[in-house]
């Protein structure tokens, strides 16, 4: 059972950074780690509302390990009428022992300004092009050192992604891990997906849920 999680662990761990994340909070339950789980089948949940997007997540993690299953196979409009009893029942008949959710919590835009750089003529060196410079007129100094003078600074707009990833056991029936990550400068859905699972892998590592390397 083990071979598993060493499998998850180092697949996870080698995904690249396709944006900006940092985890904001986490929680564990004190009573239990996800290393002592051992999971063998986990289902892959992307609460989104746009289904290419639900489906372009869930892929992603779900074709790093065989041990991770896409939820849209499982738990789609065919079940969609189904009880919570009910669709728990289908997981547990499929032989799933874990579920991690990923929700994005909310986008926020920020505006932040980057500050201008002169890069004008440094007068303290330079001293064989300073002194080449004697006998010619402005427009000459003017025409080779006037672009460098100054690169005025501007405004930036950022979106912020949080994002809440939660790790459920089913055996134990609760959920045992819980972080949110905040994702900048998103580019690509997988790439950030993958940035993520890099992010709450580490945060585990450091809380004692897996195992440091």
């Amino acid at each position: 059972m083990k071979k598993y999680l060493i499998l998850l662990i180092a697949v996870i761990s080698l995904f690249s950074c396709g944006s900006n994340t940092s985890i904001v909070n986490s929680w564990r339950d004190s009573k239990i780690t996800v290393a002592q789980e051992n999971f063998k089948k986990v289902l892959v949940v992307a609460l989104v509302k746009d289904e290419a997007s639900r489906r372009t997540a869930e892929n992603r993690v779900a074709a790093s390990n065989p041990i991770f299953k896409t939820s849209y196979q499982y738990l789609n409009e065919t079940t969609s009428q189904l009880t919570q009893e009910q669709k728990l029942k289908i997981l547990h008949d499929e032989n799933f022992d874990g579920v991690v959710t990923m929700r994005l919590v909310s986008k926020e835009k920020e505006t932040n300004y980057v500050p201008g750089t002169y890069t004008g003529m440094y007068y303290g060196g330079f001293d064989g092009v300073y002194t080449g410079m004697y006998g010619y007129g402005f427009g000459n100094w003017y025409g080779m050192y006037s672009p460098n003078f100054y690169d005025p600074g501007y405004y930036q707009e950022t979106t912020s992604y949080m994002v809440e990833t939660n790790i459920f056991s089913l055996k134990e029936n609760k959920l045992i891990w819980t972080g949110t990550t905040k994702s900048e400068y998103v580019t690509d859905l997988g790439q950030t997906v993958d940035a993520i699972m890099q992010a709450v892998v580490k945060e585990m590592r450091k809380d004692g849920s897996l195992p440091p390397k």
